[in-house]
């Protein structure tokens, strides 16, 4: 997978491409941690349109950022949505618990 970090005044995308897996973790994790340590910065969104496959692990990492991100006061959202990816995350219920779009 790969991340390309967009910040433009107070919001920063993150644009996955690629497959979203365990694989993914320390790319992920090192894409964010700057923006959570960033007071600038108060929403965040996951654009996921490149993403061509996401598993159970991918979940669970979206699963921590969120906890990250409200205890940061920032906003999530997960953007971009569509094809497989979208089915798994309504599986999954995300639409629950993160604002998708």
């Amino acid at each position: 997978m790969q991340v390309n970090v967009v910040k433009e005044s107070g919001r920063v995308d993150l644009k996955l491409s690629g497959r979203f897996d365990f694989n993914s973790h320390r790319e992920f994790r090192s894409a964010y941690e700057p923006v959570m340590a960033d007071a600038e910065v108060k929403q965040l969104n996951i654009d996921l349109a490149a993403v061509d496959y996401l598993d159970s692990s991918a979940l669970g990492m979206l699963l921590m950022l969120r906890d990250k991100a409200g205890a940061a006061n920032k906003t999530l959202a997960l953007v971009n949505v569509r094809g497989a990816v979208k089915q798994v995350l309504e599986i999954a219920n995300f639409g629950k618990l993160f604002k998708i779009a």
